[in-house]
Parts: structure tokens; sequence; C-alpha cells
């Protein structure tokens, strides 16, 4: 386990799944486009396991597609649905109940808190600026910002070098088995997300992860008992770490 003695301070998230709620934008989109091609919708859980793999893993388990032309096609025509999506009125990503409070506690101690995501930039920023986030994010690492995307450690340990902080004085926290693999390589404490968007086939015990939190206030929790445990109220959660 990564120690636990240094001082925390910054705290990074992956975005779909581990910050944010996406999946409901996703699920509209993709069931458009069923609708359109004359299909039954799928069921959101079902869509929703396959956002943190991405838009063509997504297109190829909504439509099966005959050839890699048409798979092409229906990803071009997805993300761009998708953008019109979550840049209008309709956008339906919302922050994950806790988090909000979880994030203000850390600007509240100047702890830094960021974001390093394998979603372009240009909805990453579009949702961050649909939240209201966009100002009080420290760093937002995209595919774009590197050579290599997650599960490199290149974007988390350049979130750090923005922020001029250590990888060791840093959690990182994410729904796939690339964010911890990115983290444990960066040398972080890395949190798995159980409440996010794990694919039934997946067992995040096998991650190899310091920690396994429920909710955004159980990070909280486990923040405040390590790190500022004096300064914060007390909140009763069960606190299940993963063993390595």
């Amino acid at each position: 386990m990564t120690n636990l003695h240094a001082p925390l301070s910054g705290v990074f998230f992956d975005l779909d799944g581990t910050l944010m709620d996406t999946a409901a934008d996703f699920v509209i989109v993709t069931n458009q486009m069923r609708l359109d091609r004359s299909l039954p919708a799928l069921p959101t859980q079902q869509i929703a396991r396959q956002v943190s793999n991405g838009s063509r893993a997504l297109m190829q388990f909504a439509f099966t597609p005959d050839s890699p032309e048409q798979l092409q096609q229906n990803v071009t025509e997805f993300l761009q649905r998708y953008e019109q999506q979550i840049a209008s009125d309709q956008c339906a990503a919302t922050l994950y109940e806790g988090m909000d409070t979880l994030l203000t506690t850390l600007e509240s101690k100047h702890i830094v808190w960021g974001v390093v995501t394998n979603k372009p930039r240009t909805y990453a920023e579009i949702l961050m600026q649909q939240l209201g986030l966009s100002e009080r994010c420290k760093a937002l690492i995209c595919p774009e910002d590197v050579t290599q995307a997650k599960p490199s450690p290149e974007g988390l340990l350049l979130a750090c070098q923005q922020n001029n902080i250590q990888p060791s004085q840093c959690i990182y926290v994410g729904d796939h088995h690339r964010d911890i693999d990115a983290g444990n390589s960066a040398g972080m404490i890395t949190v798995t997300a159980l409440y996010g968007y794990i694919d039934a086939n997946e067992n995040p015990e096998q991650w190899q992860a310091d920690i396994a939190i429920h909710s955004a206030i159980e990070l909280l929790q486990w923040i405040a008992s390590h790190y500022i445990e004096a300064s914060l109220p007390k909140i009763r959660v069960k606190h299940r770490p993963i063993g390595r």
C-alpha cells in the first residue's frame, strides 16, 4: 500500500463513472440512434456498463455492425449527436451524490483536485462547463495532452507537474482497471469507485487498488480519518479496503 504518512496534496478523478454520472446522455443518444433504425431501446444499465470502454465499444455493443466502415459511421454519428446532447439544455450529466461536498472540502483545505480522463477534451470541457467545474478544477488532462493515455501514468504525472506536487502525496480515483493501473504506476494512492460503470464481468478486487469506496462521502470520510480528521464532522460509513 502507498505510504499514508505523506501529506495529502492532491486528489485526481477519472471523469465518467467517477466524478460525474454521465451515463444518461449516452443512453439517450444510443437509444435515439436505435429508434431511428427501428430497433428497440436497450436497458439503461447495459449501456452504462459500456461507457468506460469508449464510443467504439458502445457502438459495437449497440449495433453489431457488419463492417469496420459501418462501425466507424456509427461512431461518427454517435459522437456528433453526443456533443449536441451534452452542450444543450437537455444535458443529463450530474455530479455523484456527495461529490460537491467532497470537492468543496478539498478546496477549503487547499488540496488540489483535478481530472485525468481518456475522454477527448472537446467533450470533457463541455461537461466541466455544464456542471460549473471549469474554474474550480486545477487540472484537466485529456488524451490530447499526452503521448499515451491511461493505463499509462503520463497524464497523472502531468497533472502533478502542473500543480507542483508529488505523486506520492496524491490520490487517484477511478472505476476501471486502467485507472488503478495508471495510479499505481504513478505511485499514487489508488481508489476504486465501486459506484461507477463497472462491467458485470469485472472483478475490482483484482485491480490492486489501495481502497474501494461506494460513494464520494465514503471517500471524504476516509480522507478525513487519515489526513484532516480534526477539522471535519464524523460521518459514519463502512470502509471496505481491497487488499493488495
